[in-house]
């Protein structure tokens, strides 16, 4: 056989493409598919994350703000550890983005706190002098649309296997439970008890008022969305 294929060399180049691609196979797929799962510490959005995610990509903040640390020491010690793929298994769509006219944001909730958002969205220069960043105040009047957070999340939790109302392991070793409401009724009784957590830490009065007799401005969805950006 084997001095067949050295009489025939492309039979013996065919072989051993065969042979290698086989073999990258074999050594390539387990890794990509271990590298695809959800990471420890990722967990699903709650209806009140998902809904800001919505209002994020509804304000074209994606075409401004990449969520893709690069492995670059330049980038790594501006943003934080580099972006594994595992942290992208719930976004829906992908946020990576192809352009920086401001930060990158994939780990903004590591340093950045709910008041910081609220001014910043208000009047981004008098936080950030330089900034170019127009100012979204309507953000705090306009009210968030829960339900179509809510009919994405039973979608996904049918189609795609996201483990809602299922603990899910973090990296300090504990486990959190994301809610996924049985109606929408319940869907926006858990989102806006997490909006009265997030109204705690904010200044502007109209807000609070507003989630205390049960509505939830879209700035409270988007800073609990940056929030979760970690």
């Amino acid at each position: 056989m084997f001095h067949w294929l050295e009489k025939h060399p492309f039979f013996f180049a065919v072989g051993v493409f065969l042979v290698i691609a086989f073999a990258g196979l074999i050594e390539i797929l387990p890794n990509f598919a271990q590298a695809s799962r959800p990471v420890i510490g990722t967990a699903p959005y709650s209806t009140l994350e998902l809904t800001g995610r919505h209002i994020y990509i509804k304000n074209s903040c994606n075409a401004c703000h990449s969520q893709l640390v690069r492995p670059f020491k330049s980038e790594t010690d501006r943003y934080g550890h580099y972006s594994l793929s595992g942290e992208y298994a719930y976004d829906r769509p992908f946020l990576w983005g192809s352009k920086r006219t401001g930060p990158d944001l994939m780990r903004v909730g590591n340093y950045r706190t709910t008041d910081w958002h609220e001014n910043h969205m208000k009047e981004p220069s008098a936080v950030v002098p330089s900034s170019i960043m127009p100012a979204y105040r309507w953000l705090f009047t306009n009210k968030s649309d829960i339900e179509t957070a809510y009919a994405e999340q039973l979608t996904v939790a049918k189609n795609f296997g996201v483990p809602y109302n299922k603990p899910v392991s973090m990296k300090d070793g504990s486990s959190k439970t994301v809610k996924m409401g049985a109606s929408v009724a319940e869907a926006k009784s858990i989102a806006l008890e997490e909006a009265k957590v997030i109204a705690a830490d904010m200044r502007d009065q109209d807000v609070k008022d507003a989630v205390a007799n049960g509505q939830i401005p879209e700035i409270v969805a988007l800073i609990a969305y940056l929030n979760s950006l970690k």
